[in-house]
């Protein structure tokens, strides 16, 4: 259970260490494995790092979170996305399928982190006060932005990773249809989560991964 024992710029920095380390860290794994599929353009363009200022957004790491968080208590956001070169891939359908999941794979072996250093810190929580409890907080905070994270990302909606997949499969017409519908990607994603399309998708999903790693750290 979530614990607000702290003032808004408290809980501001709490959010804002597991969603930086989210959206870096699911980039660099594009960019990683498409660099291991014979695709170096994210490594000379200096993308493979955990410096989070090499993927800031202007508006999806610092705006849109900033927004969420005071009007809604809840970070969530992304970074610039790692420029990757298909026609570099040693096999092109296969290793953008390895691309596009590689970022939502990372959240989840995130989240399972988060949930691991979640059960170590509530053993201590009502022993070692605020540090503990900083950590407590934390941690459920990096469980539900990797996984939110994971489970939105493979949705089928171009640009999302998922559309990545799906594209593989389509031919012809239906797959220049596909990819050009990604210019108006943000407003398809913006009237399902208006018309609550999004959050009824999402909802049962996240469940399903939560349930998943909640087994998986039950053996640790």
């Amino acid at each position: 259970m979530y614990v607000s024992a702290f003032t808004k710029t408290q809980e501001l920095f709490i959010w804002a260490i597991p969603v930086l380390f989210a959206i870096t860290v699911h980039e660099v794994a594009h960019g990683w494995v498409a660099k291991q599929c014979g695709d170096k353009t994210a490594y000379i363009l200096g993308r493979l790092t955990l410096n989070p200022f090499k993927h800031i957004d202007p508006v999806g790491t610092v705006l849109v979170p900033l927004l969420l968080f005071f009007s809604t208590g809840f970070v969530f956001g992304w970074a610039k996305p790692v420029p990757v070169s298909e026609r570099n891939f040693k096999n092109p359908k296969r290793d953008m399928i390895l691309v596009a999941l590689a970022g939502p794979g990372v959240n989840i072996l995130m989240a399972l982190i988060w949930a691991v250093i979640l059960q170590l810190a509530s053993s201590l929580l009502y022993n070692t006060g605020t540090l503990a409890l900083v950590l407590h907080n934390m941690a459920i905070a990096g469980i539900i932005v990797n996984v939110l994270l994971a489970c939105f990302n493979i949705l089928p909606i171009p640009p999302l990773d998922g559309s990545r997949v799906l594209g593989v499969f389509l031919k012809g017409r239906l797959a220049l249809w596909y990819y050009n519908i990604e210019k108006y990607g943000l407003f398809i994603i913006a009237f399902l989560l208006f018309t609550g399309v999004l959050s009824s998708v999402l909802h049962p999903l996240m469940q399903a991964v939560f349930s998943m790693i909640g087994a998986m750290v039950s053996l640790f």
